[in-house]
């Protein structure tokens, strides 16, 4: 057997996007050992085909560490972009007049093509149309069925195929392209954890993608529209966690507003008990140069005080020149954050009100008690996970051991803040349940001799879903001499 790999001293997540700079087997080794606790595979980028040795060099961990590795793919989404034009690129004027219409006939400095009819069906006087990220803006003047007449609020130079974002606009566009679905499809039959679903209008946009992965992967929802701000409440409900992606929020809404918003995203998903990532542009001069910028480093110091579950790096280690001092970083502040005496107080700054339920009153207890007693840990049996993510969502003082035969339970847990999870076979008695909650408490460094943990766990055993059990139990010398 595999020497049991300890805990990590944080709580909150790494995960790591990766990339040409980053895909090698030794490479995600190396990024897992500076810290990354999960892969981000972006589908945007390459084939399918490309993903495969990646996806396997990542689950090739699981026999190097003893530890299960946790898997994002993160699916490209609708995009939206301009036609091409006749000499690759013009030059937009600030207050002259540009049209948008069907026609595929390469464009020029007064029109050019827009291959996307839903705009046409939703567009209104006023509107704002986003260039390139926002670099450029346009001002809807009139339009017809197959033609909208702007004015050049912001100009600069446009080339062929530029992105285009519609802020002001609630598209019929399914969330799902069939580039998307052949992607999911992928996705599930490679048996990654959790599947990422771009450009989340309104909750329906999940109801699909929920149905296709068919319950072979948790379904993560990416906040980066207003529409889907307005309807936030209702689409963290119906997926298994958030993303606050604030590449795209940053374009469609003016900047000063992202970070009270990624509050609001951050405090919303941890009030559902729903695993939240911050993401984009964590550590973006990283990129280039091997040290951050203070800003950056107090970015990334802000999510891990508002109580992210995890933290994410896209460029910076997908195709950055310093992958693994990117990792390292963020690792270090993490750790820095954590070990501030007031870093506790203020992750409790969102009040997470327990429903009413046995399940969510004993992890609310368990939260409180371990304080009480001073217990190490909570140690958890589940099947499904949702014992691990109640509990999590109390942002207990202590590490969280979660204890599941599910191979694809443990696998989910890289997500979710303050968790070590273990698979390991399941029990059939209380007996038996408080022994193996000592033997693994010892063998993963969790707990040693002498300290107190609590255990948390449903009778009858085996079944989903019926946390009801919550017990104190002091750990002796002698405990790991019992089975596996």
């Amino acid at each position: 057997m595999t020497k049991a790999m300890h805990p990590r001293s944080r709580k909150v997540r790494v995960l790591a996007t990766l990339g040409p700079a980053s895909n090698s087997p030794e490479m995600i080794a190396a990024l897992h050992a500076a810290g990354a606790d999960a892969f981000r595979i972006n589908m945007s980028h390459g084939d399918q085909e490309s993903k495969i040795p990646v996806i396997e060099a990542i689950r090739g961990l699981e026999k190097i560490t003893g530890r299960p590795t946790t898997i994002l793919a993160d699916l490209q989404g609708p995009k939206l972009r301009v036609g091409k034009f006749a000499d690759g690129k013009v030059v937009l004027e600030t207050g002259a007049k540009f049209i948008l219409d069907r026609d595929p006939a390469p464009g020029d400095a007064t029109r050019v093509e827009l291959p996307h009819r839903e705009i046409f069906e939703s567009v209104a006087q006023d509107a704002r149309l986003l260039l390139d990220d926002g670099k450029m803006v346009l001002r809807v003047t009139g339009y017809g069925a197959d033609w909208i007449e702007t004015r050049v609020e912001v100009g600069g130079t446009l080339s062929n195929s530029k992105g285009l974002n519609v802020p002001d606009m609630i598209l019929p566009l399914a969330a799902l392209t069939e580039k998307d679905r052949s992607d999911l499809a992928f996705a599930v039959a490679q048996k990654v954890d959790w599947i990422a679903l771009s450009f989340v209008q309104r909750p329906e946009d999940l109801a699909e993608a929920r149905r296709l992965i068919g319950g072979g992967a948790a379904l993560l929802a990416k906040i980066e529209k207003p529409s889907a701000v307005a309807r936030l409440e209702e689409i963290v409900e119906a997926c298994d966690g958030v993303m606050v992606a604030r590449g795209d929020l940053g374009v469609e809404l003016p900047p000063q507003n992202v970070p009270p918003l990624q509050k609001r995203i951050v405090e919303t998903a941890r009030r559902q008990g729903r695993p939240v990532i911050v993401a984009t542009q964590m550590l973006e001069s990283m990129i280039t140069s091997p040290s951050p910028t203070r800003a950056e480093v107090s970015d990334v110091a802000t999510a891990v005080y508002d109580g992210a579950d995890a933290i994410m790096l896209s460029a910076e280690s997908a195709a950055g020149q310093w992958p693994i001092e990117s990792v390292t970083m963020m690792d270090a502040i993490a750790d820095s954050v954590e070990r501030d005496p007031a870093h506790g107080d203020r992750v409790h700054f969102t009040v997470t009100r327990p429903d009413p339920t046995t399940a969510d009153a004993l992890a609310e207890a368990a939260k409180s008690i371990a304080s009480t007693v001073s217990a190490t840990a909570i140690i958890c049996f589940t099947m499904s996970g949702s014992t691990a993510r109640r509990i999590a969502r109390e942002r207990p003082s202590v590490p969280i051991l979660v204890l599941t035969p599910k191979m694809e339970t443990a696998r989910r847990m890289g997500l979710l803040w303050g968790t070590h999870a273990v698979h390991t076979r399941d029990v059939d008695s209380f007996e038996e349940m408080v022994a193996k909650a000592k033997r693994m408490a010892l063998r993963h460094g969790i707990a040693k001799a002498g300290d107190r943990v609590i255990v948390c766990a449903g009778v009858p055993f085996g079944t989903p879903g019926s946390t009801n059990v919550l017990h104190v139990v002091t750990i002796v010398g002698d405990e790991l001499k019992g089975r596996h």
